[in-house]
C-alpha cells in the first residue's frame, strides 16, 4: 500500500490533494466489503507523483480490464472498486458542486458510470438491506415514489438553515441530521453510501469546512454503521435511533476531536463486556480530555486571527514578535496542539504561502473570550 499519510504530510500541495483524494476513494470502498487491486494502487502512485497525467491513469485502469478475456467475481469486485475509486478521485479534485437533487444524482451517475447500468437513475423500486449492525434486521428507508420529494424537501430546509446562530455543538448537530436523513431517503439501489458521503464531503467544503483528513478514508464503515444506527428504530425490541455515533464521527471531523470510533459499540443488543467495555472507555476518555489553556500567549493568537487567514509574518507583527523561534514555540506549537489552529500550506515551514486560521474549536473559544470582561 501506498503511504498516503506521509504523501499528505511531506508532499508538495499538488501532491497532497492527489494524495487526499485516492485515499479518500479507496478507503470508500470498504462500505461494501471491496479492495481496490494492486494495480489501481500502483496506478494512483503514478498519478500522485505526477509519472502520468490523471487522464492517463484512468485510461491504464480501462484498459487493465478491458485486456483480461474473462472476469472471475473477483475481478468483479476489483473492478468496482477499482473503478469507483478513480471516479471518486476526479471529483474530489475538482472545484465545482452543484446543492441541488440534480447535482446528488449526477455524482451518483459519474462515481458509478461503467459499473451500475442504473447510475445516476433513482430507484423506482422498494428496498430493504440486512444490516450487521442490526444483527440482519434493515433500516426502512423512504418509498420509491417519495424520493424525489424527500430529497428536494431536504435540500430546501438545509438551505434555509442559519449557521451562523450556532455554536460548533450546534453545527454538528445539525451537519449529523442533515446528512443522517439523506442517507435515510436512499435515493439509490446501490452505491448510496459512498454518494452520500461524497455529497457530504464537497458540500462541507462548499461551506468553507476543511475535512481534508483521513477519517472517511479509514473509519467508512464505522460512518455507513452509524447512519443505520440513526436511522433505525425498533421500541418492541428496545431500540431507539441513536445519532451519538455519527456525531462523534462529525465531531472528529469538524471540531479535531480524538473519539474512538469502534463499530462493534454499535451493534444492537451487544454482548455485555463490550458494554462495559465502552463505558470504561467513554468514563476514562472524559476524565483525560485535554483543556485548552487560555494563557496570554493564547489569548493574543485568537485575537490576530479572528479577521481570517493571516501569514506567519503578520501574526508576529499584530503580538509585537520579532523572534521567530519564540512565536512557535510559545504561541503556534500550543495552539496546534490544543486543535484550535489549523496550518494551510504546510508542505513546508518556509512556504512563502503558508497561513494558519482558526479551526471551528478556535472560533468557538475566541466567542467566549470575547463574552469575558477584558
Amino acid at each position: 500500500m501506498i503511504d498516503f499519510d506521509e504523501y499528505i504530510r511531506q508532499g508538495e500541495p499538488q501532491k497532497r490533494e492527489k494524495s487526499y483524494a485516492w485515499q479518500t476513494a479507496i478507503g470508500l470502498q470498504a462500505v461494501d466489503g471491496l479492495k481496490p487491486s494492486d494495480y489501481l494502487i500502483e496506478t494512483a502512485r503514478k498519478d500522485i507523483e505526477g509519472e502520468i497525467t490523471f487522464n492517463e491513469a484512468k485510461q491504464l485502469i480501462r484498459s487493465y480490464y478491458q485486456s483480461k478475456a474473462s472476469r472471475t467475481p473477483e475481478d468483479s469486485e476489483t473492478y468496482e472498486a477499482d473503478t469507483a475509486s478513480t471516479h471518486i478521485r476526479q471529483l474530489l479534485t475538482e472545484k465545482t458542486f452543484a446543492f441541488t437533487l440534480v447535482g446528488l444524482t449526477s455524482i451518483h451517475r459519474r462515481i458509478f458510470e461503467g459499473i451500475f447500468k442504473f447510475a445516476g437513475q433513482i430507484r423506482d423500486y422498494n428496498i430493504t438491506k440486512k444490516e450487521w449492525v442490526l444483527r440482519g434486521d434493515t433500516v426502512l428507508y423512504v418509498s420509491a415514489p417519495d424520493i424525489r420529494k424527500a430529497i428536494e424537501y431536504d435540500l430546501e430546509q438545509e438551505r434555509q438553515f442559519d449557521y451562523s446562530k450556532v455554536d460548533p455543538n450546534g453545527l454538528v448537530n445539525h451537519i449529523s441530521q442533515f446528512v443522517s436523513g439523506l442517507w435515510q431517503i436512499h435515493p439509490f439501489g446501490e452505491g448510496n453510501t459512498r454518494t452520500t458521503a461524497v455529497f457530504t464531503i464537497l458540500y462541507l467544503r462548499s461551506m468553507g469546512l476543511n475535512v481534508t483528513n483521513d477519517l472517511f478514508a479509514h473509519h467508512s464503515w464505522y460512518f455507513r454503521n452509524a447512519l443505520v444506527r440513526a436511522n433505525y428504530q425498533n421500541i418492541q425490541k428496545g431500540i431507539m435511533r441513536d445519532s451519538e455515533y455519527l456525531k462523534r464521527f462529525f465531531r472528529n471531523l469538524l471540531l479535531g476531536e480524538n473519539n474512538e470510533l469502534r463499530n462493534r459499540y454499535m451493534i444492537v443488543h451487544a454482548p455485555e463486556e463490550w458494554v462495559t467495555e465502552q463505558t470504561q472507555h467513554e468514563t476514562r476518555t472524559s476524565t483525560e480530555q485535554p483543556t485548552v489553556q487560555v494563557t496570554e500567549q493564547v489569548r493574543a493568537l485568537l485575537l490576530a486571527l479572528s479577521d481570517g487567514q493571516l501569514p506567519l509574518k503578520t501574526l508576529m507583527e499584530k503580538v509585537g514578535l520579532k523572534h521567530r523561534p519564540t512565536f512557535l514555540g510559545n504561541y503556534i506549537a500550543p495552539s496546534l496542539e490544543a486543535g484550535i489552529l489549523k496550518v494551510l500550506y504546510p508542505d513546508k515551514p518556509n512556504h512563502p504561502r503558508q497561513k494558519y486560521l482558526l479551526t471551528v474549536k478556535g472560533l468557538a473559544l475566541y466567542n467566549d473570550l470575547k463574552k469575558l470582561p477584558q
